[in-house]
């Protein structure tokens, strides 16, 4: 039983993330027809959410896990400096264009 709660949990937090990504990229409710009939943005906001979710498991279906430590190592070997590049090229853009 605590292992199923514990799955579950982690089906409840993929349809979390689902409800907030498709807010956030996917334009939430909006659609086309929803100025006219206002029963439409759930219907729409539901199918994005199914669309992530799909997304979600089939990622998590055929993706193998990463282990910690190269997970860790992609992160501050690889990401971090290219994070802190980005960083430093956005500001010299800035400070070059006069922004």
């Amino acid at each position: 039983m605590k292992f199923a709660v514990i799955f579950m949990s982690e089906y409840d937090k993929m349809i979390c993330v689902s409800m907030i990504g498709a807010s956030l990229f996917l334009g939430g409710f909006m659609g086309p027809g929803v100025e006219q009939f206002w029963w439409l943005g759930p219907i729409y906001l539901f199918i994005k959410v199914l669309v992530w979710l799909f997304v979600l498991i089939w990622m998590r279906a055929t993706l193998p896990r990463i282990r910690y430590d190269r997970l860790m190592a992609l992160g501050w070997k690889i990401m971090l400096p290219l994070a802190l590049l980005n960083l430093t090229l956005t500001a010299v853009g800035i400070v070059a264009l006069g922004g």
